[in-house]
């Protein structure tokens, strides 16, 4: 193997893919990159076994060929690199890397040794812009359940139903949901399947989409699915990975239909009197009570703990129904306070004992629910 690319290129692609790798005491060669030059194109790939991620490089190719490298090392080592041309031979046990006045020869292993990263056959296909799969994306992956002896509660459920792209996450404390029409997307799957999606995924997926690498006007992410594997394509960057098995919750059960109360309220102010109630909430229990009035326009917030004492707050809120409160884990309304991207938001109830839902007031398609702490 000998080729040669522009050091920028390079650590862009280690970027992209090098987060995957780590220290695997069972498998050493997971903390490898895999470098491979092969028909004048070059790649790097990182996998985890869970997933893999596929660069490709820009450069020139003398001779065809592939070796691995500690991940770690490998970045590290480049970044300290002059942005100019390096060249990269594969010699016995070790790679010779050449740029400028710096030489040096980083030991590896043979890329026979990595694992294959499954292929995935480009069908079953969908097409969503970039920005708008961003959005969906950080505005559900904070609900997802972490550490759940339930492995479906681990993932996003993903769907195309109708016309409609659904991507939902739940921890059975609160759930998060956001949909979108077809206008903004494109799809050739069957409407009748829907998908799990590693959370863990879907966060490096994120990261990747959020580095901005794609060189075109509109960059659109494309995803492709098998049986039980997907792949997602940013521009010169492929992440493949399993899917999750087994059924998700029939979370739609427990979306309350009717409610009682429904309050319009300045966000920023929300946020600001839950976190004056939180430094007074109970220590495990993180317990903030909200009262609806409805006669007064008034929303009261407040808070009390034997150990730091009391706190209320009363903020204006365009309140219907009737008199209504209940008892939120304030982490839970916070962590959906912060992904509603609106001036004001809508909270919906119907008593102290049932879920209670926050909606953006002018933004469409995302529903976040909580459910409330029981006294």
């Amino acid at each position: 193997m000998n080729f040669s690319c522009l050091q920028e290129n390079l650590k862009n692609g280690l970027n992209a893919v090098g987060r995957i790798a780590g220290k695997n005491i069972n498998l050493p060669i997971l903390n490898n990159i895999k470098i491979e030059a092969k028909n004048g194109e070059i790649s790097l790939t990182a996998t985890d076994l869970e997933m893999g991620i596929i660069d490709r490089v820009r450069g020139k190719v003398e001779v065809d060929g592939n070796f691995t490298v500690d991940a770690k090392i490998f970045t590290e080592y480049l970044n300290l690199l002059p942005n100019k041309k390096i060249s990269l031979i594969k010699q016995a046990g070790h790679l010779a890397v050449e740029c400028d006045n710096y030489k040096t020869k980083i030991k590896g292993l043979p890329a026979e040794e990595f694992p294959l990263i499954p292929v995935v056959e480009k069908k079953e296909k969908i097409e969503i812009p970039e920005e708008i799969i961003k959005k969906m994306l950080s505005q559900v992956l904070f609900a997802v359940a972490s550490g759940d002896s339930r492995l479906e509660l681990s993932g996003v459920f993903f769907q195309v139903l109708g016309d409609n792209l659904v991507l939902a996450a739940t921890d059975s404390y609160r759930l998060a949901e956001i949909k979108i029409n077809k206008k903004d997307f494109q799809s050739d799957l069957n409407v009748e399947k829907s998908y799990i999606i590693p959370a863990k995924t879907l966060a490096e997926l994120l990261r990747i989409l959020s580095a901005g690498k794609s060189l075109n006007d509109k960059p659109v992410l494309r995803g492709y699915f098998s049986e039980n594997q997907v792949l997602f394509v940013v521009g010169q960057t492929e992440l493949v990975s399993r899917l999750i098995e087994g059924q998700y919750p029939d979370y739609k059960q427990i979306i309350p239909a009717l409610n009682k109360t429904k309050a319009i309220i300045n966000r920023a102010e929300f946020i600001r009197a839950s976190k004056a109630a939180a430094l007074f909430s109970k220590t495990g229990i993180n317990d903030i009570s909200l009262e609806f009035l409805s006669a007064k326009k008034k929303l009261i917030i407040t808070a009390a703990s034997g150990q730091t004492g009391e706190q209320r707050t009363e903020i204006s809120a365009a309140i219907t129904g009737q008199d209504n409160g209940l008892v939120l884990n304030y982490r839970y309304l916070l962590d959906g306070l912060n992904n509603l991207n609106d001036e004001d938001i809508i909270l919906e109830l119907v008593d102290g004992n049932t879920p209670c839902t926050l909606r953006c007031a002018n933004q469409e398609g995302y529903t976040y629910l909580i459910m409330p702490i029981k006294q």
